[in-house]
């Protein structure tokens, strides 16, 4: 089993000592070790996942305990707080808060609360999705048109007038990759548009 420090602050001016002192402190008195300690400085209101509270997420373990001051060390919303506990929850890992008094894990408790995050997060991605389906159903009454303009695809990633530098880069027995990152266009195209020209 491993315990985990987290500390989050927003802004450099924020100092990291106070909540490391928090959690040594309530680790003294809960007779606790801490292993190993993650530190950042970054919004709560950017995607966890692109934070290292994701890589921490990805490490931990079933049994392993997290502990942060307050939920909010988390995250700025309530769905994103959600979705990390949930996420916790289904890999066994346990999350303690000092101020909340949170204790999520392998009990009942636990359970009922991970089952309405989880719950609560499905139903704000359904009705996300449908406020969406009914924003492009009213632009389309409007009249608006929807989607790429036509043929903007095949013009964006349009190599037939790149056709001698193509045949000069494999003259040069170039990979394809470095081909397709010089002349801007991913290497799939690349690769059907010499299939293209190779049949024809």
């Amino acid at each position: 089993m491993m315990i985990y420090g987290y500390i989050r602050v927003s802004t450099d001016r924020q100092t990291v000592e106070n909540q490391r002192f928090e959690i040594n402190n309530f680790c003294r008195k809960e007779g606790l070790v801490i292993d190993g300690w993650i530190e950042e400085t970054i919004s709560g209101t950017k995607s966890y996942d692109k934070r290292a509270l994701g890589d921490l997420l990805v490490m931990a373990g079933k049994d392993d305990l997290i502990i942060c001051t307050e939920l909010s060390r988390l995250g700025r919303n309530l769905f994103m707080v959600m979705e990390i506990l949930n996420t916790c929850m289904n890999k066994g890992c346990r999350v303690w808060t000092i101020k909340d008094g949170y204790r999520l894990g392998d009990d009942i408790q636990s359970k009922v609360l991970a089952f309405a995050f989880g719950l609560s997060a499905e139903i704000e991605r359904k009705l996300i999705s449908q406020r969406t389906q009914e924003a492009l159903a009213r632009k389309r009454a409007e009249g608006v048109v929807l989607g790429r303009p036509e043929g903007a695809r095949n013009s964006r990633y349009k190599l037939d007038g790149k056709k001698d530098t193509i045949m000069r880069m494999l003259s040069e027995h170039r990979s394809q990759t470095d081909m397709a990152r010089q002349l801007g266009v991913s290497k799939n195209t690349l690769k059907r548009w010499l299939e293209k020209e190779l049949i024809n």
